[in-house]
């Protein structure tokens, strides 16, 4: 009861941001299932997500790791990429609206995620799940990463 009352409340503060339940239910379903095919060989920790765009398409991604770690793929910015290869950030850069990401910590996304995250919105719903759909955490881009930089600061909208 107190997560759905955490829910609530950001909701009352970000209204803009508010997301059907029925969505955010599906977006944690598919970040649930891509979640399953994670290339996790050294870490043994699968993580999915799944992004929420603009245009109502969603896209899903996993981590896929690699032995050196440091080009080890994120799982929100595999998701975010595949928006991407789709075509999303050619109408319109700022297409991300939500996302969620499905692992066993209780943590939102990395530092090197949200500027990832950053870079195609201004403002976005975000929300971590564990793999059995339970939300454990609510929050969005500006109090995740505040005052960061993006494309805004170069011209770029």
């Amino acid at each position: 009861m107190e997560r759905r009352h955490q829910i609530t409340n950001f909701f009352e503060r970000h209204p803009e941001l508010r997301v059907e339940q029925e969505k955010i239910d599906t977006l944690i379903a598919e970040a649930t299932k891509t979640r399953g095919v994670a290339y996790t060989p050294y870490s043994h920790y699968p993580v999915g997500a799944a992004v929420l765009c603009q245009s109502g398409k969603t896209y899903s991604g996993c981590n896929i790791e690699n032995v050196a770690y440091t080009p080890t793929a994120h799982a929100e910015e595999t998701a975010i990429y595949q928006a991407v290869l789709a075509g999303e950030a050619k109408t319109e850069r700022k297409f991300i609206k939500a996302l969620v990401v499905v692992h066993e910590g209780d943590t939102m996304p990395c530092g090197i995620c949200r500027q990832v995250i950053q870079e195609f919105c201004d403002e976005a719903l975000i929300i971590n799940a564990n793999p059995e759909g339970e939300i454990l955490g609510i929050g969005c881009l500006s109090e995740l990463l505040p005052a960061a930089f993006g494309p805004s600061h170069l011209g770029i909208d």
